[in-house]
């Protein structure tokens, strides 16, 4: 994988915040946990994993609420794993294992504030319009590989609809709603799908930038911010055959700023919800 430590990172930054907020120092915790602080720094770092019988005693020294302790060991069960989940094998046939990362923070996060510019976002792409826009792209080189691909986009969509969901804020460009991927048809059915989730799930916050709105942070391209229940969050930066993910708070902060202004200049969820109506009603046009 490109990004092989990407969940044990999650888990060693959740346990360091976790402790940061406890007050205590590392050899302190290492003392209560009842492991060296070379080991506990490993495992902070993201350099080492925890035994499945020993991550209790990882969380004993803070106390954590049984909510937030359950998350933390869901992360640290997907982070011990040698072997991966029916989605990340996908992605690897499907993409390249650079995108295995980003299904690993999709699948743990419990927040997602994702802003597109140019197509449907895929957690809500139909199948045709996700093979149509797939097929178009210039990385595909195989009917299989398109077809794996689109599967691998229509599987991803259980996160909106699991025991816990994904919550979403999305936020989409006007003439990301009026591209026609595909054809006409195709984008109709898409925005009546579209209109359909977003009216059907709460854990969803759907808004529109008109075009009007000129200059925004959202000119400097698209990208997602994951948020955890336990760690700071994590964005992503796409671009053709690429993922990047960036950790740091300086990284974090302007992408953070970015969304809440890309929200003000947005249309509200029930304008937004209004103008999809309408575009379906001129078939996308």
């Amino acid at each position: 994988m490109a990004q092989p430590n990407l969940l044990r990172r999650r888990l060693g930054l959740a346990l360091r915040d976790l402790r940061k907020r406890a007050g205590l120092t590392l050899g302190e915790a290492a003392e209560a946990i009842g492991v060296s602080v070379p080991t506990l720094s490993r495992v902070e770092l993201g350099k080492g994993a925890i035994p499945e019988d020993r991550l209790e005693a990882y969380l004993q020294p803070y106390e954590l609420p049984e909510a937030k302790a359950a998350e933390i060991r869901r992360l640290a069960a997907l982070a011990s794993s040698n072997r991966r989940s029916t989605l990340l094998h996908q992605s690897s046939n499907a993409e390249g294992d650079d995108f295995a990362g980003y299904l690993e923070l999709e699948e743990v996060a419990t927040e997602a504030d994702i802003y597109t510019a140019q197509v449907v976002p895929g957690l809500f792409q139909t199948a045709e319009y996700a093979h149509a826009l797939i097929s178009g792209g210039v990385i595909w080189h195989t009917a299989r590989q398109v077809r794996s691909f689109v599967e691998l986009r229509m599987e991803r969509q259980q996160v909106l609809r699991r025991e816990n969901p994904l919550h979403v804020r999305c936020v989409v460009e006007e003439a990301a709603l009026r591209r026609p991927i595909g054809d006409h048809d195709i984008l109709k059915r898409q925005l009546i799908s579209l209109a359909a989730t977003v009216d059907e799930l709460t854990n969803v916050d759907f808004r529109v930038v008109p075009t009007e709105a000129g200059a925004h942070p959202g000119v400097d391209g698209q990208f997602t911010m994951f948020s955890f229940d336990a760690g700071d969050p994590v964005v992503t930066v796409g671009t053709m055959t690429r993922i990047a993910y960036m950790e740091e708070d300086l990284d974090i902060a302007p992408y953070s700023a970015g969304f809440t202004r890309l929200r003000e200049v947005a249309w509200s969820a029930e304008r937004s919800r209004r103008f999809l109506g309408a575009l379906i009603a001129t078939d996308g046009k």
